[in-house]
């Protein structure tokens, strides 16, 4: 344990990786990348779900007679979906240290609580529809409002749904402190899964009088350099801390969403940053990491800045 880690509990030996299960296709496919992960990071593996009674009371309290029976159903069905999902994990990953945890909360609130412990929660997303009613309000609330690195596992359409293991870790920056933190995270992922790094910054979000100063905006066929400039620059000092870990940039003039989503057809993980501003359902993510945990090939991380 390094002398940082002693200041964030995402970091301590016993903070895990979190896991939201519901009995769902892909909650399973989850399930199972998530141990995998754990795995190969050292960590354990905390299986939660929420059943959600006190919401059951709230919409059937008027119905007394049928609340019991449906909340025992719950009950029952919540206790087989650990199990199973329990008993999955020991056989795929013998070693790993599994902990599982059944509450009467719902699943979002949940989530949020065990986030501020853990080292990373994971989710499962499946389906190209792009709905919010799609992806659930609880993968949403979560990703936007975790304490912690939040993975949303998403298989790959075009390849028989299954969730890819090779290609490049690729990072959107785009010179924020929420952008920093990504840039970080996708370091240490690309240096654990000994692949490439490729960060993709697209000029046009930047704010190009912060870095002109008094001087006059550069001619547009100079931007470019420019912002390459800027980008190794965002960049120099996590090469020097993970040498190892070959890195590609790419940059272009607008359109951050499209260009990830493309990238992700090719990469093993895209990691961003989360902008969104507020609570509101249109504003819990920003809108490029909106449309990757709704659209991208491959899981996508969202990264939290320090709080």
């Amino acid at each position: 344990m390094t002398a940082h880690a002693y200041g964030d509990p995402h970091l301590l030996a016993s903070a895990a990786v979190v896991v939201g299960v519901d009995g769902s296709p892909g909650s399973e496919t989850a399930l199972r990348w998530a141990a995998a992960y754990a795995a190969g990071r050292g960590r354990g593996l905390h299986i939660v779900h929420g059943m959600d009674l006190v919401g059951i009371n709230r919409v059937l309290g008027v119905y007394e007679v049928v609340v019991p029976r449906l909340v025992e159903s719950a009950r029952a069905h919540g206790k087989a979906v650990v199990l199973h999902a329990e008993r999955l994990v020991r056989e795929l990953e013998p070693g790993l240290r599994v902990t599982v945890h059944l509450s009467a909360d719902d699943a979002t609130r949940l989530l949020i609580e065990r986030s501020a412990t853990a080292y990373a929660v994971v989710l499962g997303a499946t389906g190209e529809n792009g709905t919010v009613s799609h992806l659930g309000s609880t993968l949403l609330a979560v990703t936007a409002h975790a304490r912690c690195p939040v993975l949303v596992v998403r298989p790959d359409p075009d390849a028989d749904n299954t969730v890819r293991e090779t290609g490049p870790v690729v990072v959107g920056v785009d010179g924020s402190p929420v952008s920093e933190a990504a840039i970080g995270a996708a370091f240490v992922e690309a240096a654990e899964r000994r692949t490439t790094l490729v960060a993709v910054h697209v000029w046009s979000d930047w704010v190009f009088g912060k870095f002109a100063g008094a001087k006059p905006l550069p001619a547009l066929g100079d931007l470019d350099n420019v912002e390459e400039a800027i980008l190794a620059e965002r960049l120099a000092g996590w090469r020097e801390k993970y040498p190892e870990v070959e890195v590609t940039r790419r940059i272009y003039f607008s359109d951050p969403a499209t260009h990830l989503r493309t990238w992700s057809a090719l990469a093993q993980l895209v990691v961003v940053g989360n902008r969104g501003r507020g609570g509101l359902m249109g504003m819990l993510l920003g809108s490029t990491t909106h449309s990757l945990v709704q659209h991208a090939h491959c899981p996508v991380m969202v990264v939290h800045p320090d709080r």
